[in-house]
């Protein structure tokens, strides 16, 4: 079965009615009553791709010129002998009727973009056809909405192709009407559509089409699973699962294609990012990384070679920014990674690993941003181990999706629940690889456990992180399948818990684990009632544990101590792979915090990591930055003299932040869960520790340190860490007279901490 068979099938359907066609004009319209008159294939059949059960779509054209009884004579002479052996979908039109009823019926528009000559006036045909791609030429602006619109209430009625059980392979998202749709863009001449990608994609979809109306000797184009495993066989598939597995793909193609042509029109003409942005015309976001035309696009002169993570930064900034990546962007980092100047580094280095947990905590724009890595294959070289679960079928009532596109959407769940726990880059890189095991007979949670500690190693998580992702991919499913199975009131249940479970950090990370995964998986695998039995174990499991999540405050080395004792401004600073570290010993003063972190930001330094710790009369501060793009060299003279301006008079660092964020404030960003701000006077015996856990932004930290400042508290230590997109920072905080804040207080400065990061 293939494009031959059904191009046979087309060529003797048209042997047929040229023979009729001639019956019919000797009958019925006597000598040269073919000039004027003609039989023209449209839709499907105007393309020779008819299927066994097919209707054979044609058009009847004349010129006006028969009476009525004449002309019904001639249509019903031809038309009635191919009832008996054919489903026929005929139309009788002259040319401007054709036209007419064109402009006001979008399945005649685009069934006569496809019209082809088969008997009678030839010219009289390609006049139509002329007229055909003219109008909807010339009229695009308005037929492409109603295309598109149309489009959206197929999806209502079908669903996606690529992740039903039960699909119609021509009606469903991705399906056979979707390649005809790309094709119909593409005659507009509105914006380019790469064509020539869609021709497996085609092929797969019509071979199945025509297998099922040949095995079920029906016309029905919905594939049923009762009837899958006959149809796998006479398609020579391995078996079912193999043969949906790959009818996803060309589904999720198809559906890629048409996503990104819809963004190009969507943006055809408009200057990106606002009236801000004008000029120019390419903005630079990241290293090596600019939006233009609003795509995220590679500045062509990188070079992977010296930067080979650029890639993985553009896919970050991409999914951050709710933006695709450019066609010629993902040819450039394939291309890359052909010729091995784009491979990464083993193990990853930390930019890399955070510019993943940034693409993965993108939430929805993440599934966009992905799935071009995926159809780009770019993905399998930086994550070899996702293309055995490459649209992998989960032939089943309970999941909804294929296995990678259910783990996609448990991390799109997950970034909703980063707010949630202390550690947001390992629940996110767990929520994305949870099934990783899936695809063999073995247990797919033990064999989960086994395939993701080299995976995270070399990524570059620290061993105790590898362990404890180990442990949330093996016992993904454990806090659900306990909550609904076994009796909470037993304390054996609660043991069983905590006889996997080591400590409140990893029982935090998977409780949101297998919220998400429950999420992700649907209404069938998941609800209300199942989410408070889960709630309830977790709440009666943590009553049980002992132990803290809250960060330590910092300790200081011999050295360090000797050094802050003398109350002295000193800064070493030195460079690592992706940026500076950055020692300051300072005099402590109301609102440093604030101030070296506005230094920092105002010089263009994106903080990773902060420690700092207050002693003496002095404060000792470790950071960890990374240069944006653009920033000026930085030196340890020149940090030095820019920190003491800043204590004279910050203004100058203010206005050059308040600057800044208006600048980003122009740039597109993913809506963002709003910030958490909560606050505990049971975590240190002499401090009160408040917790903020945000969205990474410019001048963050800036802005806490100066809503802590103005509630007149004082900052004894700060842990900040910036984990892919998300911060979470840590702060020991006292009254200015000593001691820890009452509950009041504290509840009045957290208050004041969230107005300040709205």
């Amino acid at each position: 079965m293939g494009t031959r068979e059904r191009r046979e099938r087309s060529n003797e359907s048209d042997r047929s009615l040229l023979t009729l066609f001639n019956l019919a004009v000797k009958a019925h319209l006597g000598n040269n009553g073919e000039k004027g008159v003609a039989v023209a294939a449209v839709g499907g059949y105007g393309r020779a791709e008819l299927a066994p059960g097919s209707d054979l779509d044609i058009l009847i054209l004349h010129q006006g010129q028969f009476t009525s009884e004449k002309l019904n004579a001639f249509v019903n002479a031809l038309l009635y002998p191919l009832w008996d052996s054919n489903s026929v979908d005929h139309s009788v039109r002259t040319r401007s009727e054709t036209a007419k009823t064109s402009a006001s019926d979008l399945k005649v528009a685009l069934g006569l973009l496809d019209i082809r000559f088969v008997a009678g006036d030839a010219e009289l045909v390609a006049a139509v056809a002329r007229d055909s791609v003219d109008s909807w030429h010339k009229n695009s602006r308005a037929r492409l909405p109603e295309l598109r619109a149309s489009m959206s209430a197929r999806y209502e009625r079908s669903g996606e192709l690529a992740y039903l059980l039960e699909p119609d392979i021509k009606e469903a998202r991705g399906g056979l009407r979707d390649i005809t749709a790309l094709r119909a863009i593409a005659l507009s001449g509105a914006v380019p559509v790469p064509l020539e990608r869609i021709s497996w994609a085609e092929s797969t979809l019509n071979n199945l089409r025509e297998s099922l109306h040949t095995t079920t000797g029906r016309n029905k184009d919905r594939l049923l699973f009762q009837e899958q495993d006959k149809v796998a066989k006479a398609l020579n598939y391995v078996d079912a699962d193999a043969m949906m597995s790959e009818v996803a793909q060309a589904a999720r193609l198809v559906d890629y294609l048409l996503e990104y042509t819809w963004h190009l029109l969507d943006h055809k003409g408009k200057k990106p990012l606002g009236r801000f942005f004008r000029r120019p015309q390419s903005v630079s976001v990241a290293a090596g990384i600019n939006v233009s035309d609003n795509e995220i696009v590679i500045d062509p002169l990188a070079s992977f070679d010296k930067d080979p993570l650029i890639g993985l930064r553009a896919a970050a900034t991409a999914a951050q920014l709710g933006l695709p990546i450019s066609l010629e962007s993902c040819a450039l980092i394939t291309a890359s990674l052909r010729e091995g100047s784009g491979e990464l580094p083993s193990p990853w280095p930390r930019e890399a690993r955070e510019n993943l947990i940034a693409l993965i905590g993108a939430g929805e724009s993440m599934v966009r941003v992905f799935e071009s890595l995926d159809q780009e294959e770019i993905i399998f070289s930086w994550i070899p181990e996702w293309r055995p679960l490459r649209s992998l079928a989960q032939r089943n009532a309970l999941h909804r999706h294929t296995v990678d596109r259910h783990m996609v959407e448990t991390a799109v769940h997950a970034a909703t629940l980063t707010r949630k726990v202390h550690r947001p880059d390992l629940l996110l890189f767990a929520a994305l690889f949870h099934d990783i095991g899936k695809g063999s007979d073995e247990d797919h949670s033990d064999r989960g456990e086994r395939l993701i500690a080299p995976l995270a190693m070399r990524i570059g998580f620290s061993q105790a992180d590898v362990v404890t992702l180990q442990i949330l991919v093996k016992h993904h499913l454990l806090l659900s399948a306990t909550a609904t199975r076994r009796d909470l009131d037993d304390p054996a249940t609660i043991a069983s818990i905590i006889d996997v479970i080591p400590d409140l950090n990893t029982l935090e990370l998977l409780h949101a684990l297998s919220v998400a995964d429950g999420e992700a998986t649907g209404s069938a695998g998941w609800s209300d009632w199942k989410a408070s039995l889960v709630n309830d174990l977790v709440h009666r499991v943590r009553r049980t544990m002992s132990g803290s999540m809250i960060a330590e405050q910092p300790a200081l080395t011999d050295e360090q101590l000797a050094q802050a004792q003398s109350g002295v401004l000193t800064v070493v600073l030195e460079k690592h792979d992706s940026g500076y570290w950055i020692e300051i010993v300072s005099p402590d003063k109301p609102g440093l915090l604030s101030l070296v972190a506005g230094v920092l930001n105002a010089s263009r330094l994106d903080v990773k990591s902060a420690r700092t710790k207050s002693h003496g009369p002095s404060a000792v501060m470790f950071w960890v930055v990374s240069p944006e793009p653009h920033a000026p060299e930085i030196t340890q003279v020149g940090l030095r003299n820019e920190i003491v301006k800043a204590f004279e008079n910050s203004t100058h660092v203010e206005e050059r932040l308040v600057a800044r964020a208006k600048a980003y404030a122009s740039i597109p960003s993913i809506p963002v869960p709003a910030p958490e701000v909560v606050y505990f006077n049971d975590a240190a015996t002499d401090a009160t520790v408040i917790e903020v856990r945000s969205h990474d932004r410019p001048g963050l930290l800036f802005r806490i340190g100066s809503a802590i400042t103005h509630a007149k508290v004082d900052i004894r230590s700060a842990i900040v860490t910036t984990l892919g997109a998300e911060a979470i920072d840590t702060l020991y905080v006292t009254e200015l007279r000593g001691g820890p804040l009452s509950d009041v207080r504290a509840q009045e400065v957290t208050s004041q901490l969230r107005l300040a990061l709205k």
